[in-house]
């Protein structure tokens, strides 16, 4: 991990850099997916199953029958995990339900506020070096509180034609009844223009690489909302001697092993902890499935010393990382302070593994510095806040002159007459 010591101000913007694609190579080949699937539907799917995936398919649907038999094959322990995730991320995402806002601004006029949910969800699952079955927990559980009417799944499929027996269980429990084995671009296209298989979604959450980010992009401009821009992963560790060595270590592998371009950063005010964790990184490294990716991903990652506290938070603030660890003595001061972050973790025997799976918060979260004006993905993401007016006899009478007013003088006419032929009327 490449190291800075009380940098100056000046550099941040550089040292906060996020490793990136150039998405203009790939936006050709999203495009010429999205046209072929507006135009084609299933057929261009099927197509682009086997060019991308290698796979064959006979139907895009995965059946009652296939889902059943792929959920035979899920252990008893993993099926007990889940439950205890679903029942936590109930729990949380239940909470932040609000009722209805109700206010009579004047005598006469009343003004309310009441929320209603996305008809219809789409969610995408990818496949690739890992299944992220857990994202089902955190998009389904919160659609299903909000009431959507329909919630429909895309995963890519296996070489055999399956899908995952965790990513079955887990929209089962979910309760969601259509799930469709198709991957990458051709998902997001065909939940953006709907196909005969796939229904039209109005707004489609999931994680996926840069072709799936990139093919987000492209159906928000297909008057299909996306939850929010994604990146690669990345975390903040602000850690000082009172942290644990190799439970920062631990934490910094954990989110490098998503891919070559994920990013993990350490902050410290206490110079030795640089080289102790570094020691356990070293140690820890050797014992991982995935090192050749965290490997990589490691050469996007950095060690950050301040030997002020009001640096360090301001830094992090000006970095905006998606996941951010509060491991120090003061941590009140920290998380006082905190302004941009995705989702915040705090002391010791929080790791960010927790949010990822079990602790109940959502792991669907802005990246790439978004955290400075975006949350990560909630119960309201699932819902629309519609805005109602009633107005009587009494109320138009007081403040209709104010809206005849304020018309005339931006040249509206018509809206002016709208409230004087009430007023005459009334008179």
């Amino acid at each position: 991990m490449k190291r800075y010591l009380n940098p100056d101000v000046s550099k941040w913007k550089t040292i906060s850099r996020r490793p990136s694609f150039d998405f203009k190579e790939i936006e050709p080949i999203v495009l010429e997916v999205f046209e072929a699937i507006k135009n084609e539907g299933d057929s261009a799917v099927l197509n682009y199953t086997s060019t991308f995936d290698k796979v064959s398919l006979k139907s895009i649907k995965v059946l009652d029958i296939e889902i059943d038999n792929a959920i035979e094959k899920v252990s008893h322990e993993l099926k007990n995990s889940i439950l205890l995730a679903k029942e936590n991320i109930e729990k949380f995402h239940s909470a932040q339900a609000t009722k209805p806002i109700y206010v009579d601004t004047v005598e006469g006029v009343s003004c309310w506020q009441e929320k209603r949910p996305i008809e219809k969800v789409g969610i995408y699952i990818p496949g690739g070096t890992a299944v992220l079955f857990s994202s089902i927990l955190m998009l389904a559980i919160p659609a299903k509180i909000a009431k959507c009417d329909q919630v429909i799944l895309c995963t890519p499929p296996n070489k055999d034609g399956t899908i995952s027996p965790a990513v079955a269980y887990a929209a089962k429990i979910c309760g969601i009844t259509q799930i469709f084995r198709v991957g990458g671009i051709q998902a997001i296209a065909s939940m953006t223009f709907g196909t005969e298989s796939i229904p039209k979604v109005y707004k489609i959450f999931g994680p996926g690489n840069q072709y799936v980010t990139v093919a987000k992009q492209i159906a928000s401009l297909n008057h299909v909302a996306i939850d929010l821009p994604a990146g690669p992963s990345e975390l903040l560790i602000v850690a000082d001697s009172s942290a644990k060595p190799e439970f920062v270590a631990s934490d910094l592998l954990s989110q490098a092993e998503h891919g070559i371009d994920s990013q993990v950063i350490l902050v410290t005010t206490y110079e030795p902890l640089m080289d102790q964790v570094e020691k356990e990184i070293l140690k820890q490294l050797n014992e991982l499935p995935r090192k050749s990716i965290v490997t990589k991903s490691m050469k996007n990652s950095k060690m950050i010393l301040f030997n002020e506290d009001v640096d360090a938070i301001s830094f992090i603030n000006e970095y905006g990382p998606e996941h951010y660890i509060i491991c120090v003595s003061n941590e009140d001061i920290y998380l006082k302070s905190v302004k941009n972050a995705g989702s915040v973790f705090v002391g010791n025997y929080t790791p960010e593994s927790a949010g990822d799976y079990a602790s109940g918060t959502n792991h669907t979260l802005p990246t790439n510095g978004y955290a400075k004006q975006y949350s990560g993905v909630n119960l309201d993401s699932f819902l629309k806040s519609i805005t109602f007016q009633k107005i009587t006899k009494a109320g138009i009478r007081r403040i209709g002159p104010s809206i005849e007013i304020m018309a005339n003088e931006e040249g509206l006419q018509a809206h002016k007459n709208a409230v004087s032929l009430r007023l005459k009327d009334l008179s």
